[in-house]
């Protein structure tokens, strides 16, 4: 594993397993980022271990995923996510030293590496700022107050014809097929509904 004591090899290495480490914060549960993060960690963590680094970069990098996690908890927290790439970016480059103040990364690698990072993490993180906003896509609850029609006999259940769609429905009366309804509310995948006071339905 004498490549990875290359100064240039364990920065990718470590930047794969910071990418892989937060992509599982964002989508957690799928096991390959947490697989794929501990490899890497555990392989940069060979190189950290046998070469010279940065004390204070390794705690830079450790504090880049405080603002991470909390940007994307909640929208319109831009301003952290950019924090915890400045502090991402910083750390990983300044991690490995040599003599004086220059990092031992090659500096195109570093440019290179840095920005697509940084790109990345910034698109995903926020399409993920963008869903945790989102109202959910079938939120039956709009549907309560609704009119629609009848489509069979409903009394134990039945099913009716709301906003394009059909669904399961239950009444406490008995409410002939064709008849106007309301819902009252729902139960589950099931709307309870109550006969309209309109008499027939003209929807088809």
């Amino acid at each position: 594993m004498d490549f990875l004591l290359d100064p240039n090899v364990a920065y990718l290495v470590l930047l794969g397993g910071v990418l892989l480490g937060l992509m599982s914060l964002v989508t957690p549960g799928t096991g390959a980022f947490e697989i794929g993060a501990f490899f890497c960690l555990a392989l940069a963590g060979y190189a950290v271990y046998n070469l010279s680094f940065n004390g204070w970069a390794l705690i830079v990098l450790a504090l880049s995923v405080v603002p991470f996690m909390y940007a994307i908890q909640k929208p319109k927290r831009e301003l952290y996510l950019g924090a915890s790439i400045l502090l991402l970016v910083a750390g990983s480059v300044f991690l490995f030293s040599t003599e004086g103040w220059k990092p031992a990364v090659n500096p195109m690698v570093a440019l290179l590496a840095s920005s697509l990072l940084a790109v990345f993490l910034w698109v995903a993180a926020r399409k993920t700022m963008q869903a945790n906003a989102a109202a959910p896509v079938h939120d039956l609850d709009v549907l309560i107050g609704k009119n629609g029609e009848a489509r069979s006999k409903i009394h134990g259940d039945g099913s009716v014809y709301i906003n394009g769609e059909l669904w399961s429905a239950r009444s406490e009366e008995n409410i002939p097929a064709g008849s106007l309804i309301r819902v009252v509310r729902r139960e589950g995948l099931i709307l309870v509904v109550e006969k309209d006071s309109s008499e027939t339905s003209s929807l088809q």
